[in-house]
């Protein structure tokens, strides 16, 4: 990101997010799957989502669609710059959704799908939260969309490793961002019934069905996205949540 970028305007005064007439959250991957869950259960809960995708897809009319390649800097630069114009009191709430993923086994492994899903997963963070962070209200939010196998998982090594950075990169930001009662969190899926399922970029490790007897639903981390984002979420920072409905069991 460019240095004038990141001083294009003048910091707003802090407003807690709790004394806004109308909160704002902006949520990457918003065109489908989680992000587009994600959106939508943040638009029914009254809050104006500025969501970044490549296309609109099913994003809600309510929503203020930013279009944004995350895996293309100049492209995610223009998007901060417009979310930064589109949303002139801050921002309450960033949310990391955005998301691809490549599987292969270790001798089969091509360095140009490990660097697309890193551009995106960590990257697309770094440049948004980075980005957005002078003008995220005092008391704000950063949710970070992980994955269960960030622990690693046969098969899908570069994937996890770009979700386990999301980890660490969460911890360090929280502990940065306390003094303004930021909070910093990554919420781990385990198998969701998305789009991603039927990626042939992933067959080659196809999902298995957990202990709990179905996948995760996109409208299950929409929920546990939000109990973070609302008051409810004020004292948990630096933690990664998996939602794995038992896959991670012994």
């Amino acid at each position: 990101m460019t240095q004038a970028t990141a001083t294009a305007r003048p910091e707003p005064a802090p407003t807690p997010p709790g004394e806004r007439a109308t909160r704002s959250a902006v949520v990457t991957g918003a065109s489908s799957g989680i992000g587009l869950a994600i959106a939508h259960d943040l638009v029914g809960a009254g809050w104006h989502v500025l969501g970044l995708s490549r296309t609109r897809g099913a994003l809600p009319g309510a929503a203020t669609w930013v279009p944004c390649d995350l895996a293309d800097v100049i492209s995610a630069d223009e998007a901060v710059q417009a979310v930064r114009e589109a949303a002139a009191g801050g921002v309450d709430a960033i949310v990391h959704a955005a998301g691809l993923q490549y599987s292969a086994g270790v001798g089969a492994l091509r360095p140009d799908d490990g660097a697309r899903m890193w551009a995106v997963h960590v990257r697309g963070a770094e440049l948004l939260v980075g980005g957005l962070v002078d003008v995220l209200a005092d008391g704000g939010r950063v949710v970070l969309v992980g994955s269960r196998t960030m622990t690693g998982v046969p098969g899908k090594s570069q994937y996890a490793a770009t979700k386990a950075a999301l980890a660490a990169m969460a911890r360090a930001w929280a502990a940065e961002l306390a003094p303004r009662g930021i909070t910093v969190n990554v919420v781990a899926p385990g198998p969701t019934r998305t789009p991603m399922l039927e990626d042939p970029n992933r067959a080659s490790v196809p999902p298995v069905v957990p202990p709990l007897g179905r996948l995760v639903e996109p409208a299950e981390v929409a929920g546990l996205t939000r109990f973070l984002l609302e008051p409810s979420g004020a004292m948990v920072t630096g933690q990664t949540i998996v939602m794995c409905g038992g896959a991670s069991l012994p």
